[in-house]
């Protein structure tokens, strides 16, 4: 594929392709104790039927109908046969709670609901009681899904609908996770997530693409799974497998081989923290082998030379070392792109250096959401790249990044004051801080409203704090305070096999690398952040306001 096609919207896209590529597998998931393959002309079909079936049962223009589901075929088969009606389907996480769902089900005004979860049909009667109620609740795993799919017709119809929608139309409204208040919804255009993908193609097609398969395992309901995980990477014919869980993660790797992944940087801290800790357990001599390796590898990513004997041991030690750790992504991973959160440096540099190609990216729901990304072959591991094709992107004054381009969405779903704050002039105000390189490359340095100001006047990053303290391989999970404050005070979550004195040799060890101002001065070992205590988002990111109030007390005592 030279250049990227265009379409008017995504379901066009997606019945574009399924014309294009009939036989070819689509989306692979394990049902029934083995593999199952869904080629594209049964999705189109499939979705065709359901369009045909939703509009029957009520289902109109404009309506918004929330999709709540694993990772499965079904996800795409409803929200693509939703849009071909021009409906709007609102994705949203399998791990809120019934009051998170009846606040989407409030907030947006959807009366229709598409499940596939256990026990989720039961939540939404409850959370569509809380709300205004619910007039259709469609169940993935029920006869009456089997029923609505089994429509045996040409898709022709609801494809040639499909090609009239404007790419300025709706196609989705997604619910900001966030790290504090209320949910949003985001509302992004048909332009807006094809812009992304217009931008993703140009980024790795100095790839040798192939019939890729990609792994699918973070939740749909993500925006950045949504769009590159989902309809970016479907374009081009990749194929999508279904990941069995995280608990399967490692697994499913093995099974199914990816050549394209999303490693968000926890996934990859506990990766780097399992290798770290076998090869402690082998013998003196593989242990220098290892490091041998990690060194030789450290040097190429600074394009230092290597001297002879380097350059001799450098292929022997891929074999013996390098190949054993590129196996723990199946062996064929061509590109794996870091993003949701900020990757610490040393955890790329270290699967860089071992032949693990990450390539960190940069963006928000707001902006469809990828806004930058290291191109493959020139990565920067300490950057989250250059802006994509297509994004205009500039630093305001204070260093917050500002955004415009076909990426940007349309605002926020019945909140035009905070559209008109976040959208002005026709650029994104991201609240993130960052700084340009002379070749374009953006580096990110904070969010703008969690800087840190102590009392004698510093400026502190707490996510930079945070970053290096989970760099150590006793430390899972961080967030420091100290606003207003003397000095910082630090939350430290042990990572497994640890105690409390291995956490507080690690935290010595981290101010080492930090300034004066931002070390940590004291510290209180807590218990793990998980999506269940509310501390954690879907996607891993830590809700650094909500664990301060949780753990409110406990930062009085440190602060003193």
């Amino acid at each position: 594929m030279e250049t990227y096609p265009t379409w008017p919207n995504l379901a066009a896209m997606m019945f574009a392709r399924a014309r294009l590529w009939p036989k070819q597998p689509m989306l692979r998931v394990f049902r029934g104790g083995t593999w199952q393959s869904i080629a594209w002309d049964q999705f189109d079909r499939l979705t065709a039927s359901l369009a045909r079936a939703l509009r029957a049962a009520g289902v109109s223009a404009g309506d918004r109908v929330v999709i709540c589901a694993d990772n499965r075929p079904e996800y795409p088969i409803a929200e693509v046969a939703l849009m071909a009606i021009r409906a709007v389907p609102v994705p949203v996480y399998t791990t809120n709670t019934v009051d998170d769902h009846a606040h989407i089900l409030r907030d947006c005004g959807a009366r229709a609901a598409i499940v596939g979860a256990k026990g989720m049909a039961e939540r939404f009667r409850q959370a569509g009681e809380r709300a205004s109620g619910l007039d259709l609740l469609i169940d993935m795993d029920t006869p009456e899904w089997a029923r609505m799919t089994a429509d045996k017709a040409p898709p022709d119809d609801i494809a040639a609908e499909a090609t009239l929608i404007p790419p300025g139309a709706l196609a989705c409204l997604i619910y900001t996770s966030g790290t504090g208040g209320a949910p949003k919804g985001v509302m992004l255009p048909h332009r807006c997530i094809l812009s992304n993908c217009v931008g993703a193609f140009d980024l790795v097609r100095p790839l040798t693409l192939r019939t890729e398969t990609y792994l699918s395992y973070l939740p749909l309901s993500h925006s950045y799974e949504h769009t590159v995980g989902q309809f970016f990477l479907l374009s081009i014919g990749t194929e999508i497998v279904y990941a069995r869980g995280v608990e399967h993660l490692a697994a499913d790797m093995l099974t199914v081989r990816p050549t394209i992944l999303t490693a968000v940087p926890r996934v990859l801290e506990v990766i780097r923290t399992r290798v770290l800790t076998q090869v402690e357990r082998q013998s003196p001599f593989k242990r220098r082998l290892f490091d041998r390796a990690l060194g030789i590898g450290l040097k190429r990513i600074d394009r230092a030379p290597l001297s002879l004997i380097e350059r001799v041991l450098d292929p022997i030690l891929d074999r013996l070392v390098r190949a054993k750790v590129r196996a723990r992504f199946g062996g064929r991973l061509v590109a794996a792109m870091s993003g949701g959160a900020r990757l610490e440096p040393d955890v790329g540099r270290f699967f860089l250096a071992l032949g693990i190609p990450i390539m960190q990216g940069y963006g928000q729901t707001e902006a469809g959401p990828v806004i930058s990304a290291n191109p493959p072959h020139a990565i920067r591991i300490e950057t989250v790249g250059p802006p994509l094709v297509g994004v205009d992107l500039r630093l305001a004054e204070d260093g917050e990044i500002l955004v415009r381009g076909d990426l940007v969405m349309d605002g926020y779903w019945g909140r035009p004051e905070d559209t008109a704050a976040a959208i002005v002039d026709g650029w994104l105000h991201t609240g993130d801080i960052g700084v340009l390189d002379p070749d374009g490359y953006l580096r990110i340095t904070d969010r703008k409203k969690d800087m840190i100001v102590l009392s004698g006047g510093d400026n502190v990053s707490p996510a930079k704090v945070e970053g290096v303290l989970m760099a150590e391989p006793e430390i899972a999970q961080a967030v420091v305070a100290g606003d207003g404050r003397a000095g910082l005070s630090a939350l430290l979550v042990p990572a497994e096999g640890f105690d409390d004195v291995g956490v507080a040799v690690a935290v010595s060890r981290a101010n080492h690398r930090l300034s004066v101002t931002e070390r940590v001065r004291k510290h209180a070992v807590v218990e793990p952040f998980t999506v269940e205590n509310g501390l954690l988002t879907p996607t891993q990111k830590i809700r650094r306001l909500m664990v301060a109030r949780t753990h409110e007390e406990v930062l009085r005592r440190l602060h003193g």
